[in-house]
């Protein structure tokens, strides 16, 4: 597995290991986030089993993460990345009322394939407005517009796959920005050939007109010098460039494969690839940042919450531990303070650093994109009226 698709990771790898800041002296921050691909119906359940299967989650998640509290006093956050192919209003309000509690936020996800540039914007157009206007869920731009992050099927972002399977559009990128994407989070996908080669960053990518890919390569993120101003984030058509933020990508030399090829650790949460103390130091090891701003370190899992065969891993004790450990170390409020963010509050953060944020400040978990309205005491019943 270690060996799939190196030839597109691996020098992206080494790169980003020769430009890992060196000691960075706290206050540091983590910022953690958990996107979770959330297939209901990816087991060809029926709208009852699927409810059933939410309805259990819900309840399943709650009790799993009570007490455990980062330096904010916000317990750990599941990002619901919801296939637009699979909506379900039930399944869909059964999330929005755990999000109103507090858990996490729900976001766009997506698989579609031999599709055409204006057949993906009226997707994204039409579930954007039913997420945020029946729903109460996406958070909003300074204009009151509905902003959505975004997780790509089969990792297949502006056709990525060799066989230019499970998209169709070169011109993604574009097209998220303006149906009002604020950040893509798909990746990392090695061993999967669509794995970008760009590696362990936060980044602008921009369309190559005609040509899939355009993600290989883009500008980090950096601080800006007090006088430029901002990237622009509110709607704006295509070629605006699109941010990605990465989750980790590594290759674990402590877990070797014959005793000799390193195992790949590609920060996904899974009943065969659980979370450890090792794991959670190679991921913060990593230093995913915004480049001029080493004291914030970004880490974002991604896993796929509705597949039996991970729940027992996501409400169970090794999850438990892994929080546990977090708070342990990456907590004392001298070197660390953690924060588990959505990927609104990352992606926030993001941006509130590269604005050239003092870490001393906190964290900006509104700074660009404000909570959905769900998450400020709105009333479902009204938005369903709509």
């Amino acid at each position: 597995m270690m060996l799939r698709a190196v030839d597109k990771w691996l020098v992206g790898y080494l790169k980003s290991v020769l430009q890992r800041p060196g000691n960075v002296e706290g206050p540091k921050h983590l910022v953690f986030c958990i996107a979770d691909h959330f297939e209901p119906f990816r087991g060809g359940d029926s709208k009852g089993e699927a409810g059933d299967l939410v309805r259990g989650w819900c309840d399943s998640y709650q009790k799993s993460t009570d007490g455990l509290l980062d330096a904010d006093g916000k317990g750990p956050q599941q990002t619901f990345f919801y296939p637009q192919e699979e909506y379900d209003p039930v399944c869909i309000d059964l999330l929005a009322d755990l999000c109103a509690r507090g858990c996490g936020e729900v976001e766009v996800h997506l698989h579609h394939r031999n599709d055409s540039p204006e057949g993906l914007r009226n997707k994204l157009a039409e579930f954007r407005d039913r997420l945020h206007s029946r729903h109460g869920l996406l958070g909003v731009d300074s204009t009151g517009a509905p902003r959505y992050g975004f997780v790509h099927g089969n990792w297949a972002l502006c056709n990525s796959r060799p066989d230019g399977d499970w998209c169709g559009v070169n011109e993604e990128l574009g097209i998220l920005r303006e149906t009002g994407c604020y950040a893509d989070f798909t990746f990392p996908s090695a061993p999967s050939p669509t794995q970008p080669r760009t590696v362990n960053s936060i980044y602008y990518a921009t369309d190559t007109p005609g040509k899939p890919r355009a993600h290989d390569h883009g500008s980090l993120v950096c601080v800006l010098p007090p006088t430029s101003p901002p990237q622009v984030s509110a709607f704006s058509p295509h070629p605006s460039p699109l941010m990605l933020i990465q989750g980790p990508l590594a290759l674990n030399w402590r877990r070797r494969k014959w005793g000799l090829l390193p195992r790949l650790e590609n920060a996904e949460l899974s009943g065969a690839n659980p979370p450890t103390d090792e794991r959670v130091r190679l991921w913060v090891k990593q230093h995913i940042h915004v480049k001029g701003k080493a004291e914030w370190v970004f880490v974002k899992l991604h896993t796929h919450g509705c597949l039996s065969a991970n729940s027992g891993v996501l409400f169970g004790e090794a999850m438990r531990r892994m929080h546990e450990y977090l708070l342990a170390r990456y907590n004392d409020g001298t070197d660390w303070r953690l924060h588990y963010v959505t990927a609104r509050e990352m992606y926030n953060t993001v941006r509130a650093v590269e604005a050239g944020a003092d870490p001393a400040s906190g964290i900006a978990r509104d700074y660009e994109i404000a909570a959905p309205e769900m998450a400020s005491g709105g009333s479902r019943a009204g938005m369903k009226a709509l």
